[in-house]
């Protein structure tokens, strides 16, 4: 990774560890510690991402044509002013309220340090620059997590303050880090920033026309709806009530969803990155299915404690295992379907769609989690199953470049014959004018090949 890539990733990293003081027990803390109940928590975890309605609407042009740069700063500023403050609250209006701006910074966040890592990247690298990214999201996320369940104490609201405020740390040192980052200046995707200072091309009605695009956006929502949706509510609720673990265990639930990630993230990288993704994510929603299996038998299963304890953490562990078949898989693919002047707009849409899918998902998992056990693990299973169906559904729809981009990059045996616009190559062939010109035979065994591989994809 280049100077610029570096920084960016490191900056995500620890954002993800203030996160991970808080995700965990935001559901807990709403309902228990605050005592406003499960209803309230599940309003004030539906507003947390019903926020982005409000900005990420305008965040993908305001990415492509200010830069991802200063709208990731302005983000950052803004959820840590909603992590202070949530900490603070004591009723149902000043959480409520606190919830939206926390969700409104982060939401704004992901679209563009996405874009970020789009301009820091090439194709040929793209995969892993996402892989590599969701591997120290959950790192960080993960060990935020075990931290905080080690400091958290029902009968102790300020244990929870420190850990919203901690949170908030995380997001000014983010903001701080991403000011020291100098982005390269030949992004990847050369016009997704207008210099001339106008408006980026393209637009929803363009955006909406591209059948792939809507396509994934609708296997985006069912893959957050089914998994991160109810992360920090619907299971968390389940857990707690139905299968009877106690809440600092969502804590070392939420550590084996990372520990899965970290052993495994780079050797499922090596087995999914030269195969087709549509059946990648296909795998994920089977995998995801008998996760959601696992943890009925943790509530319904009427089974020891430690073996109903075990089996949530499994479902964690299972979790996590599909999260690392789809982090080099689904991002990428985003930006390899979108148009050169589209990048900020794309990123956004999706996290748009994810946001949707987090606000509907604590909605409906919540209140199910905490009452209608049985319901609920059907539910989710049937959502799982969805998405093997609708993945490869989508798999019809790509180019086989952008389903499978290691064909992108395989080197050609083709000698290049039209002259390159590249300085690089122009350089080299004017070193090679200089040798003996000889006639047309095959070129011997031993002479330098030049690669005429084709781009990742014609959009």
């Amino acid at each position: 990774m280049g100077a610029a890539l570096r920084r960016i990733q490191l900056g995500s990293a620890l954002s993800a560890f203030g996160v991970g003081f808080t995700v965990p027990y935001l559901y807990v803390y709403v309902a228990q510690v605050r005592d406003l109940g499960a209803g309230t928590a599940g309003v004030v975890l539906a507003v947390f991402a019903m926020a982005a309605l409000a900005v990420l609407p305008f965040t993908g042009r305001a990415i492509d044509r200010r830069g991802p740069m200063p709208v990731l700063i302005v983000a950052a500023v803004v959820a840590s002013v909603g992590a202070a403050a949530l900490g603070l609250s004591s009723n149902v209006t000043t959480a409520v309220l606190s919830a939206a701006v926390l969700g409104a910074g982060t939401a704004v966040m992901s679209p563009a340090l996405a874009t970020m890592l789009v301009q820091c990247s090439g194709a040929a690298t793209r995969t892993r620059a996402f892989a590599m990214q969701f591997f120290l999201q959950n790192l960080g996320l993960g060990i935020g997590g075990l931290v905080g369940g080690q400091i958290v104490d029902t009968s102790r609201p300020e244990t929870f303050t420190l850990l919203f405020l901690i949170e908030a740390a995380m997001f000014i040192v983010l903001g701080v880090v991403a000011v020291t980052v100098r982005m390269p200046h030949s992004p990847a995707f050369a016009d997704a920033r207008p210099t001339d200072g106008s408006a980026a091309k393209g637009g929803l009605r363009m955006l909406l026309s591209h059948r792939a695009m809507v396509q994934l956006c609708v296997l985006g929502f069912v893959l957050f709806f089914a998994c991160y949706g109810q992360f920090e509510s619907g299971l968390a609720a389940y857990g707690t009530e139905a299968a009877g673990i106690e809440p600092s265990t969502l804590g070392i639930a939420l550590a084996a969803n990372t520990a899965v990630i970290v052993v495994a993230q780079f050797v499922v990288l090596r087995l999914v990155e030269r195969r087709k993704r549509s059946r990648v994510i296909a795998a994920v929603g089977l995998i995801w299915a008998f996760a959601w299996i696992v943890a009925g038998y943790a509530g319904l299963g009427h089974g020891s404690q430690t073996m109903a304890t075990a089996a949530m953490i499994s479902t964690y562990a299972l979790f996590g295992l599909g999260e690392s078949m789809l982090s080099p898989t689904v991002a990428p693919l985003v930006a390899d379907l979108a148009p050169e002047s589209m990048v900020g707009q794309y990123n956004s849409a999706f996290a748009l769609v994810k946001q949707l899918a987090l606000a509907v998902g604590p909605a409906v998992g919540g209140p199910m989690g905490a009452s209608l056990h049985g319901p609920y693990i059907v539910t989710f299973v049937l959502f799982s199953l969805g998405i093997t169906v609708l993945a490869l559904r989508l798999g019809r729809r790509l180019t086989p470049v952008q389903d499978q981009p290691s064909l992108a990059v395989v080197p050609s045996r083709v000698v290049a014959l039209s002259v390159p616009d590249a300085e690089e190559t122009a350089i080299a062939t004017a070193e090679s004018a200089t040798a003996p010109v000889a006639a047309p035979v095959a070129a011997p065994v031993a002479a330098p090949v030049v690669s005429a591989s084709a781009p990742a994809a014609a959009h």
